[in-house]
């Protein structure tokens, strides 16, 4: 849920050219708002971070699911001469430049930063004195800006994890937290944190407070700095650990007891290795999403939801051979 992109694996035989087809997804997606390219682009370095060889040519690539012509001539071009022409025009293109750094500022979407871009306000020093034509979240966003930027290593959210796990079993030792995204699958660093919470007796009716004081509580203690947005079921806002340490993005969300499994399998992702299980489910007669598993009768209409007690549930329901977290990187 971070705002960067996901930066390619340095340690995979085929770095170079998965961190080529992001820098275009990002394009595509911020820049052209081609959904459609930008998942392309990112299947495409997905596939290729998943080798365990070096590609050495685009038709080698061509034979791989996801990678179609066109990429593939990517690739002949990146291997003749280093480089991609259409990167470069990108790269060169001041207004493309201006559109991508600004859509880093946590709040900007595409859309904002199009139409500040078609303002004149191109740089952060000129966001910063045009702040009223931001919201809270994004003002907030600027403000931290470079702490944002910074990835989080493992160990301090393991430390975040142990303040807030102790601040909530004074409040209810019921609460239960998991910590999602690249941290759950073993990284060793994150852009920014994404905390799922339950409890046992909330279930499908609203429970107005929990949310609330947990961030109370978290506020309290000082661990919460600031608050972005607090909703009944999900609060985005930052914390630090100490004075002087780095402010970082934390998202907390509240599930219901009976969805939280789903929900801490979508949440972990990663988003392609979550594609492709949404797409198993449906090959087996289900539909998967953040919120449950439901069978698909012959109507076409989905059922009653399926009753998770476990991730592991959920492979075993769709036949699909269990994953750990740390396997889902893909």
């Amino acid at each position: 849920m971070g705002k960067r992109k996901a930066p390619a694996d340095e340690d995979t035989p085929n770095h170079d050219f998965c961190e080529f087809l992001l820098e275009l997804a990002e394009y595509e997606k911020n820049v052209s708002r081609n959904i459609h390219k930008y998942n392309a682009y990112r299947k495409a370095a997905s596939v290729l971070s998943a080798l365990p060889t070096r590609i050495t040519s685009g038709s080698q690539a061509k034979k791989l699911n996801g990678i179609g012509e066109k990429i593939a001539k990517k690739i002949d071009e990146f291997l003749a001469t280093g480089k991609l022409q259409k990167l470069e025009n990108i790269q060169n293109d001041s207004k493309n430049a201006a559109i991508n750094l600004l859509t880093r500022v946590s709040g900007i979407g595409p859309a904002k930063a199009q139409s500040l871009v078609n303002e004149g306000i191109t740089t952060l020093e000129q966001l910063d004195k045009h702040k009223d034509k931001l919201n809270h979240h994004q003002i907030i966003g600027l403000k931290y800006f470079d702490d944002f930027e910074k990835k989080i290593p493992r160990q301090e959210i393991t430390e975040i994890e142990t303040v807030i796990q102790k601040h909530l079993r004074q409040l209810d030792p019921d609460i239960q937290i998991t910590i999602c995204g690249s941290y759950r699958r073993g990284k060793d660093e994150s852009g920014d944190i994404d905390a799922l919470i339950t409890h046992p007796s909330y279930l499908r009716k609203k429970n107005k407070n929990t949310l609330k004081n947990v961030v109370g509580a978290l506020q309290k203690c000082g661990l919460i700095t600031e608050t972005l947005s607090l909703g009944d079921t999900k609060f985005m806002g930052a914390c630090k650990l100490e004075e002087g340490s780095v402010t970082r993005r934390l998202d907390i969300r509240l599930t219901p007891y009976d969805q939280f499994f789903c929900a801490v399998l979508y949440f972990t992702g990663s988003d392609m290795f979550n594609k492709e299980m949404r797409a198993h489910a449906l090959e087996a007669g289900f539909t998967l999403n953040e919120y449950s598993l439901r069978p698909v009768g012959s109507t076409g209409v989905p059922g009653e939801p399926v009753e998770i007690h476990s991730e592991r549930d959920i492979f075993d329901f769709i036949g699909y051979p269990f994953k750990t977290p740390e396997e889902r990187s893909r």
